[in-house]
């Protein structure tokens, strides 16, 4: 019994017979279905230890991203909050600015029309007040004549 492999041929030599050739084969058959038993479930255990480390890193990842939209959520809260007291705040500027140009305007034109309301001057002037009760004098020039300025600050008090 000659065989093209040449394998089979040796075995029945050293055989003897096919029955021993058969249980020859059949043990090899199952040291290989054994083999790889033990092969696909060490891949099952390899393949379901990545997927619980996943699961577990899917977990985590979603605790963190709500930790940062929570955080996101309540920094954008007062963005918006500082935003509109900016907004309040810069109106408030821009209303004291019109009031004191006007205000401004006012004296200006008293000064320029009616020659009664001259600025001070202070370079000639002592600061010493010749009449202690010139303060309550309606008709104390220097003591109307004064610019009117504005101050941010009682704004900025709570």
């Amino acid at each position: 019994m000659a065989s093209p492999s040449g394998t089979s041929s040796m075995i029945l030599q050293h055989s003897g017979s096919e029955e021993e050739l058969q249980v020859f084969m059949d043990q090899r058959k199952r040291k290989r279905m054994i083999s790889n038993r033990e092969s696909a479930r060490r891949s099952r255990m390899k393949k379901q230890k990545h997927v619980d480390e996943l699961s577990a890193q899917v977990a985590h990842l979603k605790n963190e991203n709500q930790k940062i939209l929570t955080t996101l959520n309540h920094i954008t809260q007062r963005y918006f909050t500082f935003e509109l007291q900016n907004s309040v705040l810069t109106a408030q500027v821009d209303e004291l600015s019109h009031r004191l140009e006007s205000l401004n305007q006012i004296i200006h034109f008293f000064n320029a029309n009616n020659g009664i309301f001259e600025a001070p001057d202070y370079a000639s002037t002592t600061f010493i007040d010749p009449a202690p009760n010139s303060f309550f004098n309606p008709f104390n020039i220097n003591s109307i004549n004064q610019p009117i300025m504005a101050s941010a600050q009682p704004m900025f008090q709570y």
